[in-house]
């Protein structure tokens, strides 16, 4: 597994729309969908709900997308 995050992180990341800093909300262990996309996030795979700094938008990503500040 890799890095373990959890609620109030810092983390940046790379996007579509470039790089994009925030917090996380929440570790997401379960399939979820968001913004038309879902998240194949499981127990052993868990993913992470962010919070983007400049939009206020939520996304989830795998931990190894994102980076701790």
């Amino acid at each position: 597994m890799s890095k373990e995050l959890k609620k109030g992180d810092k983390v940046e990341w790379d996007s579509s729309g470039g790089h994009s800093t925030g917090e996380v909300v929440e570790k997401v262990t379960e399939e979820t969908k968001i913004k038309g996309h879902t998240a194949k996030a499981s127990k052993d795979e868990p993913q992470y709900k962010v919070k983007s700094e400049k939009s206020g938008k939520e996304a989830i990503h795998r931990a190894e997308e994102l980076q701790t500040q």
